[in-house]
């Protein structure tokens, strides 16, 4: 079956070290794209994070996708129409910030074209922050937010969050999705939202099989849309789950992995 689409995370799978496109990934995407293929940018960055590769790709000239907070909102990007859209009760903010202070994480969210975080000066705040080009604005959480959210990251030593997720899923349960992007960074999501969950989503609604779907990625939240996807496919770079569960390993995001993906599977 020829494949119709590539999902592709963003940071240490389609940019490199630089964060950014190569030359020749930027060069295969595009004739894939002039093939009619279709490509997706999924990412726990935030919207305005992603946006900026979206348009450097030309997504709103070729119908491509931005998934954004990991599958917690889809765009259309030549719409602009959010396809989908899950964000936390407003009731369970309190809670989970408990459980940052309880266990004496820093926390963040997002707000609007900002980031509010208790700790500003917190190394893994700032990366997010340079990430995504984003400011943070220091608050204090459990006053300031009252508004539903997207998502919660807390953020500490890696070492030290593979402690702390267990125990936070513990507490919150099966009404939410809780995992590690990277090892800084832990997820708190809704139910029902991973890259997965909502590319099927997607999928149903362009009448495409998961068969026809090529996807790549390096990191946790990388491994359920891997194992969903007709080709999984992990950067040579990505850590050991993810390359467990591929169905393909290619080169890593600083040679030209996802070019040598679209090139081998995609181009005719």
């Amino acid at each position: 079956m020829a494949y119709q689409m590539i999902v592709l995370d963003l940071d240490g799978t389609l940019t490199n070290r630089d964060k950014i496109i190569t030359p020749r990934t930027k060069e295969a995407l595009m004739k894939a794209q002039e093939q009619g293929k279709t490509v997706v940018l999924a990412s726990g960055r935030p919207t305005y994070g992603i946006m900026p590769l979206a348009k450097e790709l030309k997504l709103e000239e070729y119908g491509g996708f931005i998934l954004s907070f990991n599958g917690g909102i889809i765009i259309n990007c030549r719409t602009m129409e959010t396809v989908f859209q899950r964000q936390l009760p407003i009731e369970s903010n309190a809670g989970i910030i408990h459980l940052a202070e309880h266990h004496r994480v820093n926390i963040l969210t997002y707000e609007k074209d900002w980031i509010v975080v208790s700790d500003p000066e917190d190394e893994y705040a700032v990366k997010e922050s340079v990430i995504n080009h984003l400011p943070l604005h220091q608050v204090n959480m459990m006053d300031y937010v009252k508004f539903q959210v997207p998502k919660f990251l807390m953020l500490d030593d890696g070492d030290y969050l593979a402690m702390v997720e267990p125990k936070v899923k513990a507490v919150l349960g099966k009404n939410f999705s809780v995992y590690r992007s990277e090892p800084y960074f832990l997820e708190i999501l809704p139910k029902g939202v991973d890259k997965a969950q909502s590319l099927a989503r997607l999928l149903e609604s362009l009448n495409l099989k998961k068969e026809e779907m090529i996807a790549c990625g390096d990191g946790y939240n990388d491994l359920s849309m891997i194992e969903f996807a007709g080709l999984g496919v992990a950067m040579e770079n990505a850590v050991l789950p993810v390359r467990n569960a591929a169905d393909y390993i290619t080169l890593s995001n600083n040679d030209d992995g996802i070019a040598h993906v679209v090139e081998k599977f995609m181009l005719s």
